[in-house]
């Protein structure tokens, strides 16, 4: 294909091969239609001006069905439980006493939080969080832990605090670790959640922490989501479940990525 292809038919065509993949990267469409990435660019925004496409980081996903509609904490928390478990677990194992520890809002981050109350060894350990539950959970650790909530706007569906005012804590400390949960890991799309406003905060949480696990049940792994998080490359471990599909596992080892499979 070349550069000659009438306009409009090349983005119906690349809108097609939107629908067919889910997500196609903007290097990946400039070379399947003979164009430049600029040429790609432009035609995505304004497919994305016509509401048939979502640009995210790297490219672009189809948005010919409805947008996701974003699941309550209370209905999430329930599911893949046993794997959220074991995920949470692992994490846990990770953490020292001494250290100080960023998590953001979410149901798999909450187990984490059981996690580290049932170390009896952990002590001295401090934790911020925006999750109004995970806070909960971390209640019984107290005073063997120091547990600072982030402040801001109350979320409902996730019980997360937001901006505004949410990030100054964030922007004065530097943590040894943030766990982090997701809507989505991909090997192109990276790191993506349902939501804006707590997708932000995890983007400040990340620039505070030393390090960054990415806790996240199987069937989140090649998804792309609305809001993204970041790319694979700030992220230095991801822990899944055993059953996520090996051909995604290895997809995501092979862009660098180190992932730990549990069950």
């Amino acid at each position: 294909m070349t550069e000659s292809m009438p306009t409009e038919v090349r983005r119906e065509r690349m809108l097609g091969l939107l629908m067919e993949q889910e997500f196609a990267r903007v290097a990946e469409l400039a070379e399947a239609f003979g164009v430049s990435t600029v040429t790609v660019r432009a035609d995505l925004d304004a497919l994305e001006e016509q509401g048939r496409v979502r640009r995210v980081r790297g490219g672009a996903v189809a948005a010919g069905s409805p947008p996701r509609v974003e699941p309550s904490f209370e209905l999430s928390l329930g599911a893949a439980a046993v794997e959220k478990a074991l995920i949470a677990k692992a994490a846990a194992r990770l953490v020292a006493s001494g250290e100080s520890v960023l998590m953001g809002a979410g149901t798999t981050t909450a187990y984490v939080a059981r996690e580290l109350v049932a170390r009896a060894d952990l002590t001295e350990v401090t934790v911020f969080t925006n999750g109004l539950r995970t806070a909960l959970e971390l209640e019984p650790a107290l005073p063997r832990f120091a547990v600072v909530v982030t402040g801001g706007s109350l979320r409902r569906q996730q019980h997360s605090l937001v901006d505004p005012l949410a990030t100054r804590v964030l922007e004065g400390i530097r943590a040894d670790l943030v766990f982090l949960g997701c809507g989505g890991v991909h090997p192109e799309g990276g790191v993506t959640n349902v939501n804006l406003p707590d997708a932000e905060m995890k983007q400040r949480m990340l620039r505070a922490a030393g390090r960054c696990v990415v806790v996240a049940d199987s069937s989140k792994l090649g998804k792309v989501e609305m809001a993204p998080v970041c790319p694979l490359s700030e992220v230095d471990l991801l822990i899944t479940g055993e059953s996520a599909d090996p051909a995604m596992v290895a997809l995501l080892r092979e862009r660098g990525l180190k992932v730990d499979l549990v069950g």
